[in-house]
Parts: structure tokens; sequence; C-alpha cells
């Protein structure tokens, strides 16, 4: 689901091609960026390399907290995934871990069908009333940190209140106490570092 060259895709793709043993390059076939996709889904029926209704597409992602990067590249005219892949016979999306809300909006909004290793549910955000590891107490001191580390969202984007990390990248979901970089704050995970002086 990457939108350009360097996100998170990028890292998920190889990793995944790991795991599935389908890092040899007679499987660089299967796999394929958002341009080359596209292309393959312009060629005429007749050409061997084109996709249509009789074909499976596979996208991989690592987290969706809130459904909204995945519904707005699906919708928006501009990255075209939903008028591009809509002849495509079967359309996957592949996660680590989605929230139960994010998996739901996606299948409802999107031509896609979600299938997240690990859902994320309401118990799994430290704000949630349901979360039985942080009380009421807690969550005011987290809030109050959150606000420091990132004033608009201090309870991570879409206020998902998670603590979800990767390897790579730590989602913007999570709260910011973990990720977030400022003049007051530095998380433990910083999303996004300085470019070296």
């Amino acid at each position: 689901m990457s939108g350009s060259a360097g996100e998170s895709g990028d890292a998920m793709l190889y990793m995944f091609r790991l795991a599935n043993q389908l890092d040899g390059r007679v499987y660089d076939p299967l796999f394929a960026s958002r341009s080359e996709l596209f292309r393959q889904v312009g060629l005429p029926k007749n050409d061997p390399h084109s996709l249509g209704e009789d074909d499976v597409v596979v996208l991989l992602d690592d987290f969706s907290g809130t459904g909204d990067q995945v519904c707005n590249a699906w919708n928006d005219p501009e990255t075209s995934y939903g008028s591009f892949l809509s002849t495509i016979g079967r359309r996957y999306l592949i996660l680590v871990a989605a929230s139960q809300r994010a998996r739901q909006r996606i299948a409802t909004e999107t031509g896609l069908s979600p299938f997240p290793a690990h859902e994320i549910t309401d118990a799994d955000s430290v704000f949630s009333e349901l979360c039985p590891n942080f009380n009421a107490e807690d969550r005011v001191k987290l809030e109050y940190y959150g606000r420091k580390a990132k004033k608009k969202e201090p309870k991570g984007y879409g206020d998902c209140g998670f603590v979800v990390i990767f390897q790579h990248r730590a989602p913007n979901d999570s709260i910011p106490i973990l990720h977030s970089k400022n003049a007051r704050w530095t998380g433990l995970f910083p999303r996004h570092v300085p470019p070296l002086t």
C-alpha cells in the first residue's frame, strides 16, 4: 500500500519475501510495485502479463489503526487503487496488525478483503476503560505527557492509544510519547529523525 519509495511497504515486502522463502529471483515476477501493477492492469487482455478478473492481487501493509490510509488510497482518484484494481477478480490486503475498527472499515469501504495477522481491540488502547493495564489516573498522566509529545494528537492518530512498535518504525496510531520528537520531547522510537548536518 506504499504511496512512494522509502515507506514501510518496502521493508514489509522484503520481510514478507524472506519469511515465505520467496526471495529468489525466480519469484520476482510475482511481486510488483504500484506502478508496475497499474501497468499490468492496463495491458490488453491477450497480453500474457495482463491482470484481470481471473487474477488475484495481494497488497501488503504493516499496520492499520483507523483504516484512513488504506481507504484514502483506495478511493483517491490520484492514487487510483480502487479504480485500477476493480477489474481484478480477488483483492486481498495482508497486514501484520490492524484494529478491529480498521479491519471492518476497510472491508466496508474498499474492494479489499483485509487479513491482519493480529487484530487489536478496544481493550488494547491504553485510553480505553476496557484496557486492564491502566487505571483512570494512569490515563490522565499518559494524556498529559502525550500533549507534551504531540499537542494535537496526545492519544495518537485517530485517538487510537495503541502501543505498537515495529522494528522499522512506530505507527502514528501509537501513543506519541513513544515516537514523537520535538523541542520538548524525544520518544524512544522516533518516527522521524532529522537529517545529518
